[in-house]
């Protein structure tokens, strides 16, 4: 396993559509997938798509353990236990309702900053495992912010390009400042 170099905004493999994976037998696929897994656990990131390693393959892996600390989670967004060490390819997502919820995010491609977004509250995801098998679960706060997050990922679109209020995107060392009210 080998920690890769993450892509950061302005590289173009973060702007375009990543490819679908075609063969999950393929050792390439696994070498990229224990990758991706090593690599988000060091940066630390909840989640990591194949574009932000320079892959333009469609391969996600995220988790969002219970009781992990992250600066501005609403009471909704807390980790959930359905959550765990996930790699999905070829992804897809279904909007369930049509409530939002708007949560501070960062990403590894973004280093430094945070910024405001809104998203769909309840989706359910599907793709397949690295088994062949579907994988297929309805997820809300944290855990549906996080798989939309890397999906966008896929369709080159980072989470910027979902903010409606750039005055909301901010470094992360200023966090503080919107938790307290914009003191």
């Amino acid at each position: 396993m080998t920690i890769r170099k993450i892509a950061r905004m302005g590289h173009p493999v973060l702007a375009q559509k990543a490819d679908p994976v075609t063969d999950l037998a393929d050792p390439e696929l696994r070498r990229l997938v224990e990758d991706m897994v090593e690599t988000m656990i060091d940066a630390p990131g909840a989640g990591l798509a194949a574009p932000q390693v320079y892959e333009p393959v469609r391969v996600v892996v995220f988790q969002a353990p219970v009781g992990r600390a992250d600066p501005g989670l609403s009471e909704a967004e807390i980790f959930e236990h359905t959550a765990p060490l996930t790699v999905l390819v070829n992804p897809e997502i279904e909007i369930l309702s049509p409530a939002r919820e708007g949560g501070w995010e960062g990403c590894l491609s973004v280093p430094g900053l945070r910024g405001w977004v809104e998203r769909p509250a309840h989706i359910r995801y599907s793709g397949l495992g690295l088994d062949g098998k579907r994988i297929e679960r309805v997820a809300k706060g944290f855990h549906a912010r996080v798989v939309q997050h890397e999906c966008d990922h896929l369709d080159g679109i980072l989470y910027p390009q979902r903010m409606t209020d750039l005055s909301r995107l901010i470094f992360e060392s200023e966090i503080r400042h919107w938790l307290e009210g914009k003191t």
